[in-house]
């Protein structure tokens, strides 16, 4: 998939998503040694969720979700002029790779691997049958989606691009409501709900500038 993007976009998320990772990790360590002082969520290594809970599922789920969200505001932003379109870009690179950094954080703070030895989404309850498209998760795009995104330039790319993450936020913010209702530790839950107001304000945003361009989502 990461070879459709170009290899500037590429490494400059490479490099992004590290910086945001080592900026969490410190923000955890903080966490353990005065989870009274510098932490809402009140988690701790004692209080670690299990394995197999909601609160890593999701983690894990949604950092591989956000990750495509990055990868493809990437690509559009280097293909049009368009600056709502770059500036919403820019706005999802910076969100989705900072709360990527925070829950890949938490998984290494609680002592947990931070890939699923199952299917992804067992968390939700779903039995999802591999594909060969690319398309991970609901909502994620295939790998001719991204090709076609990297190949498309101006209004087709924009218009492209705001139909592929209409659909990626709406199944994004699917999950999120789930890990909302269900997770046991404050800071997934907490995480969750604003990823669940964000991404639904941004769905109508985005609706809205189909309808500039004379598009449907």
């Amino acid at each position: 998939m990461t070879a459709l993007v170009p290899a500037r976009s590429t490494r400059r998320l490479i490099l992004a998503g590290a910086s945001v990772l080592l900026v969490a990790l410190g923000l955890v360590a903080l966490m353990v040694v005065r989870p009274s002082a510098a932490s809402p969520s009140g988690t701790s290594s004692q209080s670690a969720p299990a394995e197999d809970s909601v609160d890593a599922g999701f983690a894990r789920d949604m950092a591989i979700h956000h990750q495509q969200a990055v990868e493809m505001s990437f690509i559009v932003r280097d293909r049009t002029d368009d600056e709502d379109v770059r500036r919403l870009a820019y706005d999802i690179i910076n969100t989705q790779a900072n709360q990527r950094g925070m829950m890949l954080g938490w998984l290494e703070m609680w002592g947990l691997p931070k890939s699923a030895a199952g299917p992804p989404m067992e968390w939700m309850g779903h039995t999802l049958t591999p594909t060969d498209d690319g398309s991970l998760m609901p909502g994620m795009a295939t790998d001719a989606e991204l090709a076609a995104l990297t190949a498309a330039k101006g209004e087709k790319a924009e218009v492209l691009f705001l139909r592929l993450m209409t659909v990626h936020h709406r199944a994004g913010a699917d999950m999120a409501q789930a890990a909302a209702g269900a997770a046991k530790t404050d800071a997934i839950r907490n995480l969750a709900e604003g990823m669940v107001r964000g991404q639904q304000s941004e769905i109508g945003l985005m609706a809205d500038m189909l309808k500039d361009r004379g598009a449907k989502p």
